[in-house]
């Protein structure tokens, strides 16, 4: 339990450093607090092959969703170079993707199991995420009408959240029945 909570505390640390260091121009901090937790997740978690399966698919998640956000001129990042590609997501955001699906298999490992509440954790907290960083931090800027940001990032991490959960569930267990 204490790992779990530890694991949750430091993704909670790179999203801090991520926005707020995007907020004021600097990619680079939330990349190398993100390289760090991903590293140090991969020594600690017992399905390292699995988690890597899922963080490779959250990335892919993160480039679809916030590359549609930026591409259709919903939001723009601050810090929105280095980007995968050219012109789509920001690496910083693509980093927190990549923690975030480490938590999966830890802190909310419950959500595996309970799509229902993926559906509905992902539909609101990953919107209210995105806000969090816009109103404080400006690590993005929505343009008018916000809610339409909102409500893309919300289905989007409505779909991702408990697709990137059943996975994590499904992959660990196989992992650990083989």
């Amino acid at each position: 339990m204490m790992a779990a909570w530890a694991s949750f505390i430091g993704y909670e640390v790179v999203w801090f450093v991520a926005v707020v260091f995007a907020g004021r121009g600097e990619p680079w901090p939330g990349v190398i607090a993100a390289v760090l937790f991903v590293g140090w997740q991969l020594g600690v978690l017992p399905h390292r092959r699995a988690a890597l399966q899922v963080l490779v698919i959250a990335v892919l998640c993160g480039v679809v969703i916030d590359g549609l956000v930026h591409g259709l001129h919903l939001a723009d990042y601050a810090a929105a170079a280095p980007a995968l590609p050219t012109g789509g997501a920001p690496l910083w955001i693509l980093c927190l993707w990549a923690c975030f699906s480490l938590t999966l298999g830890g802190p909310l490992r419950a959500l595996g199991t309970r799509p229902l509440l993926a559906v509905v954790l992902g539909g609101i907290g990953g919107p209210l995420a995105y806000a969090g960083a816009a109103h404080g931090w400006e690590a993005l800027t929505f343009r008018a009408p916000e809610w339409q940001a909102l409500a893309l990032l919300g289905i989007g991490w409505g779909v991702a959240m408990p697709l990137l959960a059943a996975l994590t569930h499904r992959w660990s267990m196989t992992r650990a029945t083989a």
